[in-house]
């Protein structure tokens, strides 16, 4: 009970609406009665009152570039938050009770906190330029994961057209089932899986006028597909050459209607997309269906040894495909899944499978790299996890070049650098971008080597992904910082720090506390928040997500001196760690301090001590590269001190842990202190109970009210589940300052209401008010179905 009940402290009780995502939202009053609408001097926006608020709306003169990212306002150069994007794409709609909208003197589009124009402006080539980063030393390993295995690569295709399916991520609009298919020749019998899922990227191209779209599926006349599916050559013929079955999908009908007709900007239709293709697989396997798909697939296919890619946002299409399939009575045996520069726009949980999530540092597009929370959101999600999980930050790497049909030059469609402001340290020609290339050759590495590695149990791979420093020669000159945890069995925790209660003592010119979220985003916690002078695009642990813009992220350790008798002292459980284990935690420099450096101690039962100074075995607290937002980042990486390495101790009698400060001042942020020995482990994903929240109509009432809505579970459990629940006024809702709640199902129970608020009048109205309420960050369970509607009809007559 003692993880419970961290996870239950780790927990918010509350959270603010996460299309209002400002401080000022926080802070400032909810207006019953707004001031005056206003207008920009060239009519492209406007402000008006509406009930509870503003409503902050930007006409575009055309449709925004088409980026994995959702498009913000920002009102005066500060986001309000994710905007509402009309059908046509030319029209921005935010709703908000921030006063700043009543004071509005621009209104413009911003991308991860940050309008481009500024951002750019910040970020000029006559900034100093950055320390170079070179490769760091490591060991290379014995096996390079992308050499060439004993099989002739075979490709060929399936087709079954552009409206062969319905969604109903997508309120039923017809998607196609097309895929690039890469099998090795002279491999016999059932062949493991690897199905790629490629992100958002437009959907239609005029080869003869190089323009693209991306509102229509199918593609209008004198318009065709763009093949984003086939762009994954490198990675599919590496594993493909080692005896796997690989299907790279087609999702562009998914591109091209997730705006505005998903509630999840596409995820659930993503997953469905893939779960269409493993059910079509599974049927060719035995001899049904397609005939080109049988020819293909007849008696080829392991459907019990699966590993999911996706990129972008088909790396949130990915995992919302693993949940999905572990809700089923009967499903596919998914070992393995890889979110690539993933977005994660409603902070779902992936525990109970193996998974390495890949950021690119240079990542224009995502820049907040808020595909971070999938690593930090399942850390301590359920007890006795047995999957390993790793985060890996990919220097000098971009967003767009892991696909070759979304890199300038070799692609047949039009493309681009995501990257598109002048930069020393990730714009065309910095010493430490990766060229086209380069990076693509670094994501084969690290792509096949994940699925060789957990799925091939290929164990000299592991060294690439648990932070112990492997290399791989094919991997170039890439720079890759790696995090990892052990499956439970393999480790024994100290102190995560996940919450104030942790055992922990101060001592000297210090000070240390629990930090959570950032920017005041998440008061309800009663932490105080981490990152207080970073922007949403430079702390990837704690950027807002779109759909839980306020919940709570990442609690930390902030842990800070003035001289060096400054020290956090932690004990040690009374389970004893290994003699093999390695003492394991994550840090990174306090944006606050120039500088700093750790000494960690290891004191035995009795009184002998060894100490390591952190900048003899890490680079943790050496600065990230950047000048200026969105860099550099503070990124929370491994510290490794094995305890063999220890001499004058008993490493299997450990009582307690040092940390002091060895610079004369400093700041740093720590978290996960534990022992482990990193292992894949298994996956047991489709044991986790499943939570579904279920949606309700109600009568709005004449004044303020609730409406009780329903949160269940597939199964009973032993122990209690915590969700985090979190309604968004919508469409012609009044703005409502709405506390998310954290919602317990007791144990042994599989059901349990709450209630959200809703502000009903006595005004006729032609149209409902719509709440959009988000189930997130789940413990003891996983989001089985997360996304519904809270309806209150006008009860006014008309």
């Amino acid at each position: 009970m003692r993880l419970h009940a961290r996870l239950l402290t780790r927990s918010i009780i509350g959270t603010l609406t996460a299309a209002l995502l400002s401080t000022q939202l926080l802070a400032g009053p909810a207006h019953a009665d707004p001031p005056a609408s206003g207008t920009g001097a060239d009519g492209a926006w406007s402000v008006e009152s509406v009930e509870g608020g503003y409503r902050v709306i930007l006409r575009l003169d055309a449709p925004l570039p088409v980026r994995d990212a959702v498009p913000e306002l920002a009102v005066n150069g500060t986001s309000l938050g994710p905007a509402e994007e009309s059908p046509d794409g030319t029209t921005l709609t935010v709703t908000t009770t921030d006063p700043a909208a009543a004071a509005a003197s621009s209104v413009d589009v911003a991308w991860n906190g940050e309008v481009p124009a500024q951002a750019a402006q910040r970020a000029t080539p006559q900034l100093s330029p950055p320390q170079v980063t070179r490769k760091k030393p490591g060991h290379d390993l014995p096996v390079d994961p992308s050499a060439r295995g004993r099989y002739t690569v075979v490709h060929d295709e399936y087709d079954l057209g552009d409206t062969a399916i319905t969604l109903q991520g997508l309120g039923g609009r017809p998607a196609e089932i097309r895929a690039k298919v890469y099998l090795p020749k002279e491999a016999r019998g059932e062949r493991p899986l690897v199905v790629f899922l490629h992100g958002r990227h437009s959907a239609c191209y005029n080869p003869v006028t190089r323009t693209t779209s991306n509102s229509t599926w199918p593609c209008p006349a004198e318009q065709q597909p763009i093949a984003s599916y086939t762009g994954y050559d490198g990675p599919a013929d590496v594993l493909a050459s080692h005896g796997y079955a690989v299907v790279s999908v087609s999702a562009n009908g998914v591109n091209a209607a997730d705006n505005p007709f998903s509630e999840d900007r596409g995820a659930l239709a993503r997953g469905e997309v893939v779960m269409r293709h493993l059910d079509l697989l599974a049927a060719a396997e035995r001899g049904h269906g397609d005939p080109a798909m049988v020819r293909l697939f007849k008696g080829r296919l392991d459907l019990d040894d699966i590993g999911l890619m996706g990129h972008s946002r088909g790396g949130e299409g990915v995992v919302k495909a693993a949940l999905m399939n572990a809700g089923r009575p009967k499903p596919y045996g998914i070992k393995a899944v890889l979110p690539l520069a993933p977005t994660d726009f409603a902070r779902a949980t992936l525990p109970g499978v193996p998974m390495a999530v890949i950021l690119p540092y240079c990542d224009g597009d995502v820049s907040n790299q808020q595909g971070q929370h999938f690593y930090d959101d399942s850390l301590y999600a359920v007890d006795d996890d047995p999957a390993f999980r790793s985060s890996l930050m990919m220097m000098g790497a971009n967003h767009n070049f892991f696909n070759t049909e979304w890199t300038p030059g070799v692609a047949t469609a039009p493309a681009s650098d995501d990257w598109r402001a002048p930069d020393p340290v990730c714009g065309t020609g910095a010493p430490d971008r990766l060229s086209p290339a380069e990076q693509y050759a670094a994501g084969t590495a690290y792509i096949a080597g994940f699925f060789r590695l957990v799925q091939g149990d290929e164990e000299p791979l592991l060294s690439l992904f648990d932070g112990s420093g492997g290399t791989a020669a094919s991997a170039g000159r890439t720079v890759v910082h790696a995090v990892a945890q052990a499956p439970a069995r393999n480790r024994l925790d100290v102190a995560p720090f996940t919450s104030a209660s942790v055992p922990f003592r101060v001592s000297g010119s210090a000070t240390a506390s629990v930090c959570a979220s950032m920017l005041d985003r998440s008061p309800q916690s009663g932490l105080p928040a981490c990152a207080s002078r970073l922007t949403t695009s430079q702390a990837p642990s704690w950027t807002p997500a779109t759909y839980a813009g306020n919940v709570t992220a990442t609690p930390v350790l902030r842990f800070a001196w003035s001289d060096t008798t400054g020290q956090v002292r932690v004990p040690v459980p009374k389970r004893k760690p290994a003699g093999d284990d390695v003492l394991t935690f994550r840090a990174a420099l306090d944006e606050n301090a120039t500088g700093a450096d750790l000494a960690v101690s290891l004191v035995d039962d009795r009184g002998r001590s060894a100490t390591v100074n952190v900048s003899d075995v890490s680079d943790a607290l050496t600065p990230f590269p950047g000048t200026a937002s969105p860099l550099p980042k503070t990124w929370l990486r491994t510290v490794r001190i094995p305890l063999s390495s220890l001499r004058g101790i008993d490493p299997r009698d450990v009582r307690e842990i040092r940390l002091r400060g060895v610079s004369p001042a400093g700041g740093v942020y720590l978290s996960d202190l534990a022992f482990s020995d990193v292992e894949v482990g298994r996956s047991e994903l489709d044991e986790l109970p499943q939570v579904a929240i279920h949606g309700v109509t109600v009568p709005e009432g004449d004044g303020p009210g609730t409406a009780t809505l329903r949160l269940t579970l597939s199964e009973r459990t032993t122990e209690p589940v915590t969700v985090h629940i979190q309604s968004i006024s919508s469409g012609t809702a009044p703005v409502v300052t709405t506390l998310a709640q954290q919602v317990v199902i007791p144990a042994r129970s599989t059901s349990v209401t709450f209630t959200v608020p809703v502000t009903g009048n006595t005004t006729p109205a032609a149209a409902e008010q719509s709440y959009q309420v988000v189930a997130s960050v789940p413990a003891n369970a996983v989001i089985g179905s997360g996304f519904t509607r809270l309806v209150a009809t006008d009860d006014d007559a008309l």
